[in-house]
């Protein structure tokens, strides 16, 4: 008798929680009620074969803390969870690399240190950790920048190449972009502001600017220079006058801008009339004039280091900038012409073949 009422208790204490995949695949998972919420975790992660899950409560409450029991987390019988995918990404600095899941509180760093390998120093203001960007430059050392759920930003690595915000931190507030040139950071806040750090020659000055940078859109990076685009098609640029951080000399073909693209050392923005602009050192793509009769109907531009190459409507490809890294496509023309047959929309057999 003894033993069928320990049995009993035990079964009585036993949790059901109920975990739904976003697709609709559905798990009752039954576990101690004395159980972690890491033990919930793992058994969810094995019921439906996937490493990383992050578990979150009908009221969009992350569980996030593995050590706390269910009851001090809140799950009671019959809970109903979601169980979110996460995909393991990476991001790199120079000589350094950072490993991270998307709404997770770890990261894992490692490389050199002043490049942002060591992450000790703020491992516990990692919390549910949505994107991560890095500065790129060194010796002497380059930085990543972590942008939380709540919009605030934490970063590490070299303390004067973005490795330290102390200085703006109390703006880095609701945070949605931050991008960087290869010593500093600059980020979009969600009313359309920007907050800079770093090295101040290479872009983490934006003082000058600042009093532009309004509606912020969009910001692209060359090594030393930002270019934000603003909600009216217009273009702010800073950091190193001959890498793009001034665009006065084409200051007045950039409207209606849709896109800017970067190599290391110019920029390239296409305009809603599918145009092309180019600025910054000329050998590394900020000079187009030899080609700009060609650049009608831009459709994309990408960017090696120091070169640029433009897809037009009708699948031609247009290249300038260094001709050792791309910037000269001659040897191949033939064969970029072969495949405009086969990307160009006016075809017949694209009028056939939607």
């Amino acid at each position: 008798m003894h033993f069928a009422q320990c049995l009993r208790s035990k079964i009585e204490r036993m949790f059901h929680v109920n975990v739904s995949l976003p697709s609709g695949r559905n798990e009752t998972l039954l576990l101690p009620e004395h159980s972690t919420v890491g033990d919930l975790q793992v058994l969810a992660q094995q019921s439906f074969g996937q490493k990383f899950l992050r578990l979150v409560t009908s009221t969009n409450r992350g569980l996030t803390q593995p050590m706390d029991s269910l009851q001090a987390a809140g799950i009671q019988e019959g809970e109903h969870l979601t169980a979110l995918v996460q995909r393991a990404k990476i991001a790199a600095t120079s000589e350094a690399f950072a490993a991270w899941c998307c709404g997770g509180d770890r990261i894992v760093t490692w490389g050199s240190g002043l490049c942002g390998g060591d992450s000790s120093r703020v491992k516990n203001q990692l919390k549910n950790i949505q994107q991560v960007q890095a500065t790129k430059w060194a010796p002497p050392g380059a930085a990543f920048a972590a942008i939380l759920a709540n919009g605030s930003v934490v970063t590490w690595g070299h303390p004067t190449h973005g490795g330290n915000c102390s200085s703006v931190r109390n703006q880095l507030r609701n945070v949605q972009q931050v991008e960087a040139t290869g010593f500093a950071f600059a980020a979009i806040l969600d009313d359309g502001s920007v907050v800079t750090w770093g090295k101040g020659i290479h872009g983490g000055d934006s003082s000058a600017v600042q009093g532009q940078l309004r509606n912020v859109q969009q910001i692209q990076a060359t090594h030393l220079a930002f270019a934000a685009i603003l909600a009216d098609g217009s273009v702010v640029c800073w950091g190193d006058p001959l890498s793009g951080g001034d665009s006065s000399a084409v200051q007045g073909q950039l409207r209606d801008v849709q896109q800017i693209k970067a190599s290391s050392f110019a920029f390239a923005a296409i305009l809603a009339k599918r145009s092309a602009v180019t600025w910054g050192i000329s050998e590394h793509g900020g000079d187009s004039l030899a080609v700009q009769d060609q650049l009608k109907n831009v459709q994309q531009i990408q960017a090696t280091g120091a070169a640029f190459a433009a897809i037009l409507a009708d699948g031609s490809v247009v290249c300038w900038g260094d001709p050792k890294k791309g910037g000269d496509s001659s040897a191949v023309q033939d064969l970029l012409s072969c495949l405009s047959n086969f990307t160009d929309l006016s075809s017949p057999f694209w009028r056939q073949h939607p």
